[in-house]
């Protein structure tokens, strides 16, 4: 994701015209940092936003079972309570008893009566056992089921946190340091959730519609990204689409939001740095409903699973220190 995010901000710095970067230096990118470290990056962001659907689909499904076992186990305790009653009357009548009613039968026709009333009470004595053992099995295979799923959610903290310590130790290799606070989740309205599996997954997806802003393409999620930003308000430049180079834009999967209402221009301020802000902080907002990998602004980085840190790979430019846009990645 960092190399998608890094990607992002050298096409940003063209000007809406289209007047292409400088070349960089060898190794080196226009937004700043290195491919590794944005491959790196990526793979982190991404490996923890696949753990953390996974985490959050078991917890949800762990959450049903709970529920499920608690109703299963009131049916339980209320057959075992009708199972209790129904021995305690044979014990009391026993099968003597039974055939003794029968034979004390003052007519044919009282006979065949409690006959029928002696076979029902035995049908009903054996379908409250089955249902017994039916529910104590069902109830049984529940339990496994969450204690699966209690295990699966063990394994997917661990992955969640192998990731962000990888992304974490490439941002403290790159330079990056912690950042008091950041840029708040914003209190706008909130974006509609982009299309998920059946599972609560995220879909791979490749670069196959067309991009609003280029002639290139860019996939169904970042467009999803891309027009639920607008609809929240924010209607600055913005580019998505490049081709060449390492990260996300050459996949369809990063878009640079210009503070700057027509095109990318020098270091934001005032109103400029504001909208920005509010951008970045919208996008953390809606990380888990868009599918947010990273977002870069104002020489600082926000990745998936680790929050803020200082971004100091840029060389000094307002593109490459992303001090006039906001790169957005999208896993």
């Amino acid at each position: 994701m960092a190399v998608a995010i890094l990607a992002a901000v050298g096409v940003l710095v063209g000007s809406p015209a289209g007047v292409a970067l400088p070349a960089p230096a060898p190794g080196t990118d226009p937004e700043g940092g290195t491919p590794t470290l944005r491959e790196q990056l990526d793979a982190a962001a991404s490996g923890y936003i696949v753990a953390k659907a996974r985490y959050d689909s078991s917890k949800a499904l762990a959450a049903q079972l709970t529920s499920n076992i608690q109703a299963t186990q009131l049916h339980l305790d209320l057959l075992t309570e009708q199972v209790a009653a129904v021995a305690v009357m044979s014990y009391r009548t026993g099968r003597v008893g039974t055939f003794s009613a029968l034979l004390d039968s003052g007519s044919p026709d009282a006979f065949l009566d409690r006959a029928i009333s002696v076979e029902v009470l035995a049908l009903h004595e054996n379908t409250q056992l089955n249902q017994l053992r039916t529910t104590r099995r069902e109830l049984a295979q529940q339990q496994d089921r969450l204690s699966a799923e209690l295990s699966v959610q063990a394994a997917e903290v661990v992955a969640m946190e192998k990731q962000k310590s990888a992304a974490e130790r490439a941002l403290v290799a790159a330079g990056g340091g912690r950042v008091a606070g950041g840029y708040l989740p914003a209190s706008s309205p909130s974006a509609k959730p982009a299309p998920r599996n059946p599972d609560g997954s995220w879909p791979r997806e490749s670069c196959v519609v067309d991009d609003p802003t280029t002639t290139g393409c860019i996939t169904p999620r970042l467009l999803h990204a891309y027009q639920e930003t607008k609809a929240a308000g924010f209607n600055h430049y913005v580019s998505c689409y490049r081709s060449g180079g390492s990260g996300e834009h050459p996949k369809g999967r990063a878009c640079d939001w210009a503070a700057n209402a027509t095109g990318f221009g020098g270091v934001a301020t005032g109103a400029e740095r504001d909208y920005g802000n509010r951008l970045a902080s919208w996008y953390l907002g809606n990380a888990d409903r868009l599918g947010v990998m990273y977002v870069i602004w104002f020489r600082n980085i926000w990745v998936a699973g680790v929050g803020w840190r200082t971004y100091n790979s840029g060389s000094g430019d307002p593109a490459s220190d992303h001090t006039n846009h906001v790169h957005l990645s999208v896993y």
